[in-house]
Order: structure tokens, then sequence, then C-alpha cells
């Protein structure tokens, strides 16, 4: 039985819906804390379809997935014996969730800035962040960077390159991800080992 490829469908269809702006406000916000697909799955058609507004529309999936990085927080620190681990049971991420408080004990906030960019589920760290009690100011802020830096990236690279990045980006997103996780992974221990 397929669940997520139905939803991905659903989504990739909303790109092209005379509400466009909002829906990727919402998907953005809930992608943060609950809902399974990417943002970029609507954010590149949308931005391809029309280039002229591929910077507004990073904009507005940048401000909404913060929105909703802080409901997950929420979530996490307020409701996460009721709702947050239900999230969690329901999406079968108790793995990825171990994996998260593992990377909050080892690298602090960075994982934060890790997670924001990268395709690792960011609700799972939102979550996460809220129930270790992590200090809400430094996840606003590298949220907005993280979160910031991928969506005008995927902005960018459709309205620079056009239709010719579609296939591109849905063949080596995973790659360009796990890269740029690597790459900050690097920072966060060199950072560790030489500036802390």
């Amino acid at each position: 039985m397929k669940i997520f490829e139905p939803i991905y469908k659903k989504t990739l269809a909303w790109a092209g819906h005379p509400q466009a702006e909002k829906i990727l406000g919402v998907v953005s916000f809930a992608e943060s804390s609950f809902f399974p697909i990417p943002v970029d799955v609507m954010l590149a058609p949308m931005a391809l379809a029309e280039q002229n507004k591929a910077w507004r529309f990073a904009f507005i999936a940048t401000i909404a997935s913060v929105l909703g990085a802080i409901f997950g927080y929420f979530i996490g620190a307020v409701f996460f014996d009721s709702i947050g681990q239900q999230v969690i049971d329901a999406l079968h991420w108790q793995d990825k969730f171990d994996l998260v408080k593992q990377g909050f004990s080892d690298y602090g906030v960075w994982i934060i800035l890790i997670a924001s960019f990268t395709p690792f589920p960011y609700k799972i760290v939102t979550i996460s962040a809220g129930i270790f009690g992590i200090a809400l100011l430094p996840f606003i802020g590298l949220s907005l960077i993280g979160r910031g830096g991928r969506f005008y990236l995927v902005s960018g690279l459709v309205k620079y390159f056009g239709p010719s990045i579609e296939n591109v980006l849905e063949k080596w997103v995973e790659r360009i991800g796990w890269g740029a996780l690597v790459l900050l992974v690097v920072a966060a221990v060199a950072y560790k080992l030489f500036f802390h």
C-alpha cells in the first residue's frame, strides 16, 4: 500500500492552483511540524512556472516553514506526550528521533542547521528541540538560515536554469542534500574541535 505517493502527487498538483502561494505557505508550515512531503515538491514547479516570482516563493516558504518549526517546537515542549509521540509513531520515525537525540547530544544546536537544510525530516528536529529544551532564539535563527538557504537555493536554481534543472534536481536532490549534510557535519566537528 502506497501512502506517500498520493500525497506527493497532490502536493505537486497544488503548485498550479490559483491559490498556490497560500497553499505553499500552509504546506511549508505543516512540513516543519507534521506533513511528510518536502516543500521543494511544490516550490520548484511554482518557481519554474513563474520565474519572476521565484524569490517571493522562497520567502513565503522560508517564513511559513520557520513558523511551522516554532509550532513543532511547542508540540515537543508542551504536548509531546499527547501529540508529538503520536506523530513519530504514525510516521515510524522512532529511529530518526533517536538519531536526532544523539545529534543534539553530540553537536548541540548545529543539528538544527544541518537538518533544516538537508532532506532529513525537519519535523523530527523541531519537535525534538522542544522536548530537549533547546533555547528558542538560536533555534529560530538557525532555522531561518537553514530553511532560507535551502528554499532560496531551490528557487535560484530553477530561476536561472529553467526547465533543464527540473530533471537534474529530481535526480540529484538526495545526493546534493547528503553532500551538504556531510559538509555541515565536518564544519560542526571542526568548530567543536578547534573553537569550542
